[in-house]
């Protein structure tokens, strides 16, 4: 009767575990994606970007990426 219990528990187990080794690798890449993504802003023209530029941009600003402007980038920047 305990067995869905134990997978369970089990699972939550793995789960932790896993989010605990993965968050470390996550974390580099985050920080190598955003200077890779201020590299091209800044050696890049002018908007609009490409689209996994505008997208990074707009979540970094939480704005939507139709209604960025050149000082919302600069703001980044």
């Amino acid at each position: 009767m305990g067995a869905r219990r134990i997978r369970r528990e089990q699972r939550a187990a793995d789960m932790k575990e896993s989010r605990l080794n993965n968050g470390f690798l996550k974390a580099k890449e985050r920080t190598r994606r955003h200077d890779r993504i201020v590299n091209i802003i800044k050696k890049g023209g002018q908007l609009p970007y490409a689209p996994f530029v505008m997208s990074w941009l707009s979540e970094q600003l939480n704005k939507p990426s139709r209604l960025l402007t050149a000082e919302d980038v600069k703001k980044v920047l």
